[in-house]
């Protein structure tokens, strides 16, 4: 699933030319291609077929069978390629497997750097611009122990919240992914440019947005870009919000529609910046969370999402349920998956293991590891379908 910007493939072209006719977004899209199986079918299906499919009007009909001028799209492939930027498409198997999943998905990807199979793995981190000192922390605090743990960063890149995620998420080791409201042709906001360009030029995750090259940073971009955020995370955690926030929103997404873990971070009582989180707390729907461990152990719960997501972008290649799992067979996953950006404890911890299982205690003799960080990685480990649980403290790796 790696994207690599380099490499110089050209998008398929219908799937482009569709994305860029006037009235047709990505909930047209879907089931233009549901009908009738790929763009490329689409833009050859007969005008009073084409109106058959809820929503497409004749004007919409019409405006599918006349297409886009060709310099048009070649001006926007040719402004990806001279930027660096890969064009990623629903119809490519490096479409990130969670973000195909959501209602919504979007058409088109434009990815400067990379979006790795271990980016499946990740945790949206969203929160106020006008954050304060503490959120500041926080945000950096929690980023960086979720990096550690082999979890990617994904946030928006915004003032605030957003950027103590992205700086976290580098401090800690790990990777983050940007989800841009503009096109990869803007840097918004300016000043996190070299944060932005660091990214991509040190490998340290990608760059994402699903707006042209060159689109600006309107405001009825961002609810958009928060779909993104929160299809391509596990979880969202939020960060100071306010009653209003838009943050609010992504987490909404997650919880509502995209079906996926929703924490919060308690603040100050006294905070109109943490009103938002109190409130999403109070009515049920985050969980309160104090630490990245907290995080951790409830996603664990989320294996059935993420084995799902990968099947359905490449059957039988699941982070959890391997090739020739079907149900009644026990083989571990592809270890050139699972292993993926495992932490030195993570493989301390594999190393460690042999072929009977291994009491907590022992295990932690053996590595020379606390019990909490043990814990922790027991956790991401468990997750990737390299260890698993007998009894109540038991330990044991599985089969290669």
């Amino acid at each position: 699933m790696t994207t690599d910007p380099t490499s110089g493939n050209a998008p398929p072209p219908a799937m482009l030319r569709l994305s860029m006719t006037p009235g047709i977004g990505p909930i047209l899209i879907a089931r233009l291609r549901e009908r009738f199986g790929s763009a490329q079918a689409v833009l050859e299906t007969p005008l009073t077929h084409l109106q058959q499919v809820q929503g497409i009007s004749a004007e919409r009909a019409r405006a599918i069978h006349a297409g886009v001028d060709d310099s048009a799209v070649e001006a926007e492939v040719r402004e990806a390629a001279e930027r660096g930027a890969a064009i990623v498409t629903l119809e490519d198997a490096t479409y990130p497997p969670l973000l195909r999943t959501i209602p919504d998905p979007p058409p088109i990807l434009y990815v400067r750097g990379s979006i790795d199979p271990a980016d499946a793995f990740g945790v949206a981190i969203v929160g106020t611009r006008n954050c304060s000192a503490y959120g500041r922390d926080q945000a950096g605090r929690l980023s960086a122990a979720l990096a550690q743990r082999g979890l990617t960063i994904v946030s928006g890149g915004a003032r605030g919240i957003d950027t103590e995620a992205h700086r976290g998420a580098i401090r800690g080791g790990g990777r983050t992914i940007v989800v841009m409201g503009a096109g990869l042709a803007h840097h918004y906001p300016p000043e996190n440019e070299p944060l932005f360009e660091s990214i991509v030029r040190d490998g340290r995750g990608a760059l994402v947005s699903e707006f042209p090259m060159r689109a600006g940073p309107g405001k009825e971009n961002f609810p958009r870009r928060n779909r993104i955020v929160s299809g391509l995370s596990l979880g969202t955690l939020v960060i100071e919000a306010g009653e209003h926030s838009g943050a609010l929103i992504t987490a909404r997404l997650a919880c509502e529609e995209h079906h996926r873990e929703v924490f919060a971070l308690p603040g100050n009582v006294d905070s109109p910046r943490a009103a938002g989180c109190h409130r999403m707390i109070r009515e049920g729907w985050a969980r309160l969370i104090t630490g990245a461990a907290d995080i951790v152990e409830a996603l664990e719960g989320s294996e059935h999402l993420l084995a799902g997501a990968m099947r359905t972008a490449a059957p039988g290649a699941s982070l959890f349920d391997p090739a020739g799992r079907d149900g009644a067979g026990e083989a571990g996953p592809p270890p050139s998956i699972a292993r993926l950006n495992l932490t030195p404890s993570q493989q301390r911890i594999l190393d460690s293991l042999d072929g009977r299982a291994v009491e907590l205690d022992e295990l932690s003799a053996r590595t020379g590891l606390p019990i909490h960080t043990l814990q922790a990685d027991l956790t991401i480990l468990q997750i990737r379908g390299l260890i698993a649980r007998t009894g109540l403290s038991a330990i044991e790796r599985r089969a290669k």
